[in-house]
């Protein structure tokens, strides 16, 4: 299997056989949880990580990616094209409050990502290059309720031995259907912005405060404990300019993305009947 296969499976095991079984309130579902898990994966030497032990649709997290780093916030705007994966948290206006994009570049009256990618470019020894979709002014701890907040809510980036490396903090990850495309898409970031400054991808780290699977995907997560999969691994090849090209919303630009990792991708089938709890 590959690396990422080996890894995802083992945080499938462990959630099953150790986490604790509660009952979430605001669902209304039983979880099996654990706290506090963390894996990493190093891009150039075990590649790209995408889940082959079952099918995941890659066109939707490249889309949803790319729509990040323009800072969209309105689904139509791009986005819905390829993925209709936003639309149920989206207000009456068609706009995701909470769009990780959007807070990125625009929310706090700081283009966090631009500012990044000039920080790096300037001193690649730099430790400051944090990026934030938390508001602290509105999100959470008992305040206004919202259709969603943030998951992935920060992300530290930095350059070392000309490697450039990405820490992913999620506060909640749905093991099943959330944390492979989570990682896929982060992972993408990372390369994109490593094509961008100029440098190779490194460390992929990814940090989990609650990582849970539902009761209502007990199943698949048995069943993703009973596969094996010989697969080569992955290498991601960007087409040139990715990020500028993202941030002008090129649609000719998931499909190139999507072609060169579909030509690689070999998956078991799909696992059917998963279905994402709100």
């Amino acid at each position: 299997m590959t690396k990422f296969d080996e890894i995802y499976q083992g945080l499938v095991r462990r959630i099953m056989t150790e986490g604790i079984a509660d009952v979430n309130k605001r669902t209304g579902h039983e979880t099996r949880a654990i706290p506090g898990m963390h894996f990493s994966v190093d891009i150039e030497k075990d590649g790209f990580p995408l889940l082959t032990l079952r099918k995941i649709p890659i066109q939707m997290f490249v889309a949803e990616q790319l729509w990040f780093i323009s800072g969209g916030r309105k689904p139509e705007d791009f986005l819905r094209e390829f993925t209709k994966i936003w639309d149920d948290f989206t207000n009456p206006g068609d706009v995701v409050t909470v769009a990780y994009g959007y807070r990125w570049r625009k929310h706090f009256g700081r283009d966090q990502l631009g500012l990044l990618v000039k920080l790096l470019e300037k001193d690649p020894s730099s430790r400051h290059g944090v990026v934030i979709a938390w508001d602290p002014s509105g999100d959470g701890l008992g305040g206004a309720v919202k259709k969603n907040v943030p998951c992935p809510y920060t992300f530290t980036v930095n350059i070392i031995g000309g490697r450039l490396n990405l820490h992913n903090i999620i506060r909640s990850n749905d093991v099943i259907l959330g944390t492979p495309s989570d990682v896929a898409g982060f992972a993408l970031l990372q390369c994109i912005l490593a094509e961008r400054l100029c440098v190779k991808p490194g460390i992929y780290s990814h940090s989990i405060s609650n990582a849970h699977i539902y009761d209502t995907h007990y199943f698949a997560a048995e069943e993703i404990l009973r596969r094996s999969n010989e697969h080569k691994k992955v290498i991601l090849n960007l087409p040139p300019k990715t990020f500028e090209r993202a941030e002008k919303k090129d649609k000719k630009l998931v499909k190139e993305i999507v072609g060169n990792l579909q030509s690689q991708y070999e998956p078991l089938e799909h696992i059917k009947g998963i279905k994402i709890v709100l």
